[in-house]
C-alpha cells in the first residue's frame, strides 16, 4: 500500500459511536460516583478511600493512572512518525516501575497519610518541608493538567464537532463531579474501569493490525522497511545524541517515582505488602499496554501512511483513532475515541486529587490550621480545592489552545524526577537528611527544571520561534536530577538538626515494620490475662 493513499477519515465529523460510548462510560462512572459519594464522609476516604482498596485494583487503579493520553495516543504517534525511536518513551515509563517497587512503595505505605510530603516531613519541620513539597506538587499537576486538558479538547471537537472551548469545559465539568463528590472511591473506580476499557481497546486494535499480516510482527516491521527504508527499524531517527538519550531517560525513569498522584495511590491499600502487590500489578498490565503500542505504531505508519496522519494532527497523535477507522470502520473509531476520552478524565481526576491533597492537607490542615483542624473542615477544605483546581485546568486547557503540549508532560515528568524524588529518597535512606536540606532540594530541583526548560529548544527554538537555545539539551533531567541531590546533601552537612538525626532510628524501624504500636501498661496485660484465665461465674438457678 501506497503510504500517502488513505480512505477519507470521518475524523473532524460527529461521530454517533463515540458518542454513544462516551455517554455510556459518562453515564456508568457518574453512577459510580453517585455510590461513591454515600460512602465519602471522612477525609480518609476521600484522599485515601478508607485503604480499603485491594491490591489487584489497586494495581488496575496504577495502571489506570499512569496510562495516559500521552502513553495512548502519543507513543502510538512517535512511533508511527519516527519508527524504532518511539519506544524511547515506553521502556523509559515501564522502568520507572520496579524504582517504584523496591525503593518507594512500602516505605511510603508505612510512613505517611495522604500524600509524599507525609514521609519527607515526618522526622524534619512540619511548615517549611511541606510548603516546598506543595509548590513542587502543584507544579507538576499543573503541567499535566495543561497537556491532558488539550488533548481532551482536540479529541472531543474532532469527533463531536464542537468548539475546542466548549470540549474542554465539558471535560472539566465531568471531572470536577467525579472528584468533589466520589473523591478517592470514585476516581479509583473511575480509573479501573478506564484501564479495563483501554486495554481491551489496544488489544482489539493490534489484533486487527497482525490479522492483516497472519499474527506475523515481522511481517509487519518488514512493510515498514520496505516502505520507509530500513532506517525506520533503528534508532537514531528521534533522540540522536547520548547525552539527550541519558537525560530523557533518567526523567521518565525516575519522575515516575516521584509523580504527586501515582505516589497519592500507596495510600489506598491496606498495608505495604498490599502496596507492593498492587506495584506488580501495575507493572505487568503497563508493560503489556506499551508492547501492544508498538504494533499500533507500526500499524499506523503501514495502514494509514505517515503524510495522512500529518495531514490530520501534526504531531501524529490522531494514528490511533486513523488506525481504528482503517481496520475497523467509523464504529471501531468511534469506540477506541471514546476510550482515548476515559483515559484523558480518569488520569485528570487523579491529578486533580492529588493537587487537592497539597492544598488541603499539606497547606492548610497541617501548615495554616497546625494539625488541629476538625474532620468536616478539612473535607470542606478539601472540596474547594477539588473545585478550584477543575476549574484552574478548564482555565489553562483553553489558554493554551493549539499548543504543542509534549513538552508540558517532559516538564512534568523533570520536575518529579528533580524535586520531589530526591527529597523523598534522601528522606528514607539518609539520617543527617535536615530540613535545610529538603526544602533547598525540592526548591532547587523545581526551579531548577523549569528555567533549564524554558531556556532549551523545546520551547526557544519550537515554541518560541528563535534560531537558537541557551541550553542545548530538550530535557534537563541530567543536570537537574544530580543538582537536586548534591544541593540537599551539601545544605544537610552545613546546617546539621540534631532532632532529625535522633528519630531516624524511628523512620527506618516504621519503614519496615510499619506503624509503631504503643506499648501495653503491665496492669493492663495482667487484667486481660486474668479475664482469659478466670471464667465468668454462672448464674445461679432460682
Amino acid at each position: 500500500m501506497n503510504p500517502t493513499s488513505t480512505p477519507g477519515t470521518q475524523l473532524g465529523q460527529p461521530n454517533s459511536t463515540a458518542i454513544f460510548f462516551f455517554l455510556l462510560f459518562v453515564g456508568v462512572t457518574l453512577g459510580i460516583t453517585y455510590w461513591a459519594a454515600r460512602k465519602t464522609k471522612t477525609t480518609s476516604e476521600f484522599f485515601a478511600a478508607g485503604g480499603g482498596v485491594s491490591a489487584l485494583q489497586n494495581g488496575f487503579a496504577l495502571a489506570g493512572d499512569y496510562m495516559s493520553a500521552a502513553s495512548f495516543l502519543g507513543i502510538a504517534g512517535l512511533v508511527a512518525m519516527s519508527g524504532f525511536d518511539g519506544l524511547i518513551y515506553s521502556v523509559g515509563w515501564l522502568v520507572g516501575w520496579p524504582v517504584v517497587t523496591f525503593l518507594i512503595a512500602e516505605p511510603l505505605r508505612n510512613l505517611g497519610k495522604y500524600t509524599f510530603a507525609d514521609v519527607v516531613a515526618y522526622r524534619l519541620k512540619q511548615t517549611p518541608v511541606r510548603l516546598a513539597a506543595a509548590l513542587g506538587t502543584l507544579t507538576v499537576v499543573s503541567f499535566y493538567l495543561i497537556a491532558q486538558m488539550v488533548g481532551a479538547g482536540n479529541l472531543i471537537h474532532l469527533l463531536f464537532g464542537l468548539s475546542y472551548e466548549v470540549a474542554v469545559v465539558i471535560v472539566g465539568a465531568v471531572m470536577i463531579l467525579y472528584v468533589l463528590f466520589g473523591g478517592m472511591i470514585a476516581t479509583t473506580w473511575v480509573q479501573i474501569v478506564k484501564a479495563v476499557l483501554l486495554l481491551a481497546g489496544a488489544s482489539a486494535l493490534a489484533g486487527a493490525v497482525l490479522y492483516k499480516f497472519g499474527f506475523n510482527p515481522l511481517a509487519l516491521f518488514n512493510e515498514a522497511a520496505t516502505q520507509y527504508g530500513a532506517q525506520t527499524l533503528a534508532p537514531g531517527a528521534l533522540v540522536s545524541n547520548p547525552l539527550e538519550t541519558i537525560s530523557l531517560g533518567l526523567a521518565l525513569m525516575f519522575g515516575t517515582a516521584g509523580l504527586p498522584h501515582i505516589l497519592m495511590r500507596f495510600y489506598t491499600v491496606p498495608n505495604a505488602k498490599a502496596a507492593r502487590s498492587s506495584v506488580f500489578y501495575a507493572t505487568g498490565l503497563i508493560g503489556y499496554f506499551y508492547l501492544v503500542t508498538f504494533i499500533l505504531g507500526f500499524g499506523a505508519s503501514v495502514l494509514v501512511g505517515r503524510q495522512a496522519i500529518t495531514s490530520v494532527d501534526k504531531g501524529g497523535n490522531m494514528a490511533a483513532p486513523m488506525l481504528a477507522e482503517v481496520v475497523g470502520g467509523t464504529g471501531f473509531l468511534g469506540f477506541i475515541s471514546a476510550v482515548a476520552f476515559a483515559t484523558i478524565l480518569a488520569v485528570v481526576a487523579g491529578l486533580t486529587l492529588s493537587g487537592a491533597a497539597a492544598l488541603s492537607h499539606d497547606l492548610w490542615s497541617s501548615v495554616v490550621r497546625k494539625g488541629e483542624a476538625p474532620e468536616h473542615e478539612q473535607l470542606k477544605v478539601a472540596r474547594l480545592a477539588s473545585l478550584f483546581l477543575g476549574v484552574l485546568a478548564v482555565v489553562l486547557g483553553v489558554a493554551f489552545k493549539g499548543q504543542n503540549v509534549a513538552f508540558m508532560v517532559g516538564l512534568a515528568f523533570a520536575i518529579a524526577a528533580s524535586a520531589n524524588f530526591p527529597a523523598l529518597l534522601l528522606s528514607m535512606a539518609w539520617k543527617k537528611f535536615t530540613t535545610y536540606g529538603a526544602v533547598s532540594s525540592m526548591l532547587t530541583g523545581s526551579f531548577s527544571a523549569v528555567l533549564l526548560i524554558f531556556l532549551s529548544p523545546t520551547v526557544q527554538v519550537d515554541l518560541l520561534k528563535n534560531t537558537s537555545a541557551l541550553f542545548p539539551l530538550k530535557n534537563p533531567g541530567i543536570i537537574t536530577m544530580p543538582l537536586a541531590f548534591v544541593v540537599g546533601v551539601l545544605v544537610s552537612l552545613l546546617f546539621p538538626e540534631r532532632e532529625s538525626s535522633e528519630r531516624f532510628a524511628e523512620v527506618k524501624h516504621r519503614m519496615h515494620m510499619g506503624a509503631v504500636q504503643p506499648p501495653v501498661p503491665v496492669a493492663a496485660k495482667v487484667a486481660a490475662a486474668t479475664s482469659k484465665a478466670t471464667p465468668p461465674p454462672t448464674p445461679s438457678k432460682a
